[in-house]
């Protein structure tokens, strides 16, 4: 499978509240109409919400993260092959331009990056139903990261996949995760023409974390040690300081798993 990550950013003049329900109301049943022209198999919207985690993340990370995003659009699909026949189809190229005429309503293009990229599920249960309803006590965070620059990207993704990937399970239980996904970028070769149609000047991310932790559990001291063996290991691979972190409601459109 492989899946689209979208960083949203409202265009000025916009409150987060007014992008958001546009998003939601407007583009997110528009997506939705199109999921047959364009084979997508599952669409959610993350929607950034203002929370005091959001504040705790950035401070034990240096303070001087970049800023959080307003949103995350994410699409799957099957396979390369179903992205590729859709993409290159009559209907999903026009359905593809109607999306995009869309997008220049209530994104921020130039702002928001984009791309294609491969998951690799750390802590999983099964079945995948984990999601982070608006009206629950679960949220979602978001962890877009770049790599510090005495590493390489192929080194970072190792370190990444088979060093910090087993911290974090194995302090899963005590810090309360739900659920834990990487997402590496694919460097697809649909990622230029994507970038190209939107003007889109951000350079994309390694790839990102994401996290789905249940709020309404208390802090302990063996959670707060957890969270502390994460960001120690953190430090040796990411560069805080062009890297962002935050939490987030789900919103799903499409699920035909």
């Amino acid at each position: 499978m492989i899946r689209l990550t979208y960083y949203l950013r409202r265009q000025a003049g916009s409150s987060l509240d007014e992008f958001q329900s546009y998003w939601r109301d407007q583009h997110g049943p528009l997506v939705a109409s199109f999921s047959s022209d364009l084979n997508i198999q599952r669409y959610v919207q993350v929607h950034t919400i203002e929370d005091p985690l959001n504040d705790a993340m950035n401070q034990a990370r240096g303070g001087e993260m970049e800023p959080i995003y307003d949103g995350v659009a994410e699409l799957w699909w099957e396979n390369e092959t179903s992205l590729l026949d859709a993409m290159q189809s009559d209907q999903g190229i026009a359905a593809s331009a109607a999306l995009l005429a869309d997008e220049q309503k209530f994104i921020d293009l130039p702002n928001s990056p984009l791309y294609f990229a491969y998951e690799y599920p750390q802590v999983n249960p099964s079945p995948e139903n984990i999601i982070a309803h608006p009206k629950s006590s679960i949220v979602k965070i978001h962890f877009p990261l770049r790599h510090i620059a005495s590493m390489d990207e192929q080194e970072v993704r190792r370190y990444w996949l088979t060093n910090h990937g087993p911290i974090i399970r194995s302090h899963a239980p005590a810090s309360g995760l739900l659920r834990y996904v990487q997402v590496h970028r694919a460097d697809h070769p649909l990622d230029e023409g994507l970038r190209a149609s939107r003007g889109t000047q951000i350079d994309p991310y390694l790839g990102h974390a994401e996290v789905w932790i249940d709020q309404s559990r208390k802090g302990t001291r063996e959670a707060a040690a957890a969270n502390q063996a994460a960001v120690e290991d953190e430090s040796k691979f990411i560069d805080f300081k062009r890297s962002c972190m935050w939490v987030g409601k789900e919103y799903s459109f499409i699920d035909r798993r």
